[in-house]
Parts: structure tokens; sequence; C-alpha cells
């Protein structure tokens, strides 16, 4: 669904492809989500609508120079990657945050939501910003497809910094044998349930995903306008089901034969540079299941492990992960 209308309309039938971009400064006037409320928050970044990979994709973006594509986890949006952003532009660098498939301001389309096909969104959106490559900044579900788009584009991404999340070998290992890791997934075999999900994810003005904010969060809270927005974004119509189908593919393809495809394909080694960063408090994504990642990758490997930080470290402690984001990309222009 495309939130460039006034009014908010029911998922579309089929994705949408080549459409134009269209341009709004920081201070135009948001288009409008549901009850009035928007994506497009005004800062000194513009927004965009692309297209890539047969959908539009919405994007924010900030500064000059070298590519930084930032790409969110759940729940969130674009907006989770605003203090990177901004420090980033000052450091000399081109900032796009862009929001996933099925989320923010991009497309809802009926199908797509496999790693393979998210992936190439990644890639896709990389090159129809006029890039040959770009570095790679993956939070969660973005951290995940990271590694994904490493794989299978290598050539696109110049180094992988990856946020609270797992190889994908990994993170299917750990689903099978690991139960600490199984019960800490409880929200995602939750969500193999047909409508259930969606239907709770909405209810109370997306009160349980305030209330999973707060759950897997770290000391340093996310703060009222996060979790406002976060719970806000939730509601957009078709967000709630699109934004989950990741999941339901992650757990319904462990025994069909395009998951075990899947799985083969990623033993191939990551030749990217890549950073991966994990907060040691995390509660959703387990440090032990994210370590050794470095099996995967046949480039340099830096391991960093954050003290008493949750599953959003770019905004639990914004400063010092920008300090790290910005010294792993500088050594790899």
């Amino acid at each position: 669904m495309s939130l460039d209308q006034e009014h908010p309309v029911p998922a579309p039938s089929g994705p949408r492809s080549g459409a134009l971009p269209v341009r709004s400064g920081a201070g135009a006037v948001p288009v409008a989500g549901r009850g009035g409320w928007t994506v497009r928050h005004p800062g000194p970044w513009t927004h965009r609508d692309l297209a890539a990979n047969g959908a539009r994709f919405h994007i924010a973006e900030l500064g000059e120079g070298p590519m930084v594509l930032l790409v969110h986890g759940w729940p969130q949006y674009w907006w989770a990657w605003r203090h990177q952003m901004t420090a980033l532009a000052a450091a000399g660098y081109r900032a796009v945050a862009v929001d996933l498939r099925g989320m923010g301001g991009s497309d809802r389309t009926p199908r797509g939501y496999d790693p393979t096909n998210l992936a190439l969104d990644i890639t896709g959106v990389i090159r129809s910003l006029g890039e040959h490559s770009a570095h790679l900044v993956g939070h969660d579900t973005g951290g995940s497809l990271g590694f994904v788009a490493a794989v299978m584009r290598p050539s696109v991404i110049r180094s992988l910094t990856v946020v609270s999340a797992a190889h994908p070998r990994h993170l299917r290992r750990a689903l099978l044998r690991d139960r600490r890791q199984m019960a800490a997934y409880d929200h995602v075999l939750g969500f193999q349930r047909p409508w259930i999900p969606e239907r709770r994810l909405v209810a109370e003005d997306g009160e349980l995903v305030g209330r999973y904010l707060a759950e897997w969060t770290g000391p340093n809270p996310l703060g009222a306008e996060a979790e406002a927005n976060y719970r806000q974004a939730i509601q957009i119509p078709s967000t709630a089901h699109c934004s989950i189908e990741p999941y339901r593919w992650l757990i319904r393809s462990m025994a069909r034969p395009d998951g075990i495809q899947f799985a083969r394909r990623m033993k191939k080694p990551v030749t990217a540079p890549t950073l991966h960063v994990q907060g040691a408090a995390d509660p959703v994504l387990l440090a032990r299941t994210a370590l050794g990642a470095g099996e995967f990758v046949a480039a340099p490997y830096r391991w960093r492990l954050l003290p008493g930080v949750g599953h959003f470290p770019h905004e639990e402690v914004p400063e010092q992960f920008s300090a790290e984001l910005l010294a792993w990309i500088g050594e790899h222009k």
C-alpha cells in the first residue's frame, strides 16, 4: 500500500513497479497515513520514493559522499536511524535510511517477504540510487538481510555492519536446538497463528508494540516519542500483517525445500568487511546466538559486545554506536 494519498486505502492486489521518484523537502507538508499520521518526519533529511525490485520504497537521505544504506528492524522504520543519519552526514557520507517492504512508507505487496527477495530489495535500492556499491548497516531483520545481501550481491556491499542479528545459519540452528533462544523468540512463534497476531498488534493503539519496546530495551529507554511513533507505525493499514510475514517464512520454511536450500546457499562466505554489534543485555537475540558469525566471513570481522545494552544499540546508546560505525566504515572506504 502506498502512503502517497490523503487517506489510507486497502493494500493493493499486486506489487507496484515503475513508480517515479517523488521528492519532498524537509519543510514540506508530510504525506498522511492513518489518522493524519505520517512516517515522513520533518528534519534535515529529504524524503523520496523510488522503484526497485518490483515495488516502491520510501527513503530518507542526508549528506553527500560515499553512501551508507541503513536498514531497520522490527517493529521500527527508517526513523530509527535518525541519530546515525546526522552523524554520518556530518562525517562526509551520504546517509540513506530505507523502509523495508511492508513497513513504514514503502509498498505493502501481497508476497515477496522471503529473505532472498528482501535482500534483493536492498541491493535494488542501492542501484536505483545510482550507486554501484554502498556500506550496508542493518538492525534485527535488517541485519540478517545484510548477511544475505552480502552473499547474493557481494560486489554491491562495500562493508557490512550487523546489529542485534545473527547469521541466518546460526539463527536457524539456535531455533532448532537452543531452548533459551526459542523462549526469547516467543513473540515470533506467536506470529505463526493466522490473523490473531495482527489484531493483537494494532489493539489499544499498538499497546503490545509499546510493551515489546520496553521489555527489549536495556537501562537506557527509547523515550516517549519513539514509543509513540512505533506504536503509530504498526497501525498503518496492512503493516501488522506484512511486517511479520518474514518471521512466518523463517519458522514455516525450516522443513520446506525452499528453507533448506536457502540455508545451504548461506554457507557461502561473506566477502565484505563485517562489524557485528550486539547488546549484552539483549533479551530477544541472545548474544550466544549472534556470536561466531565470523566463521562465515572471509574478510576482516570485528565483534563488539556492548555491556548493559538491549536490542536497540543505535537508539539506546546512539553516540557510542555512531562512533563504532564511523570508525568501521572509515577503515573500509
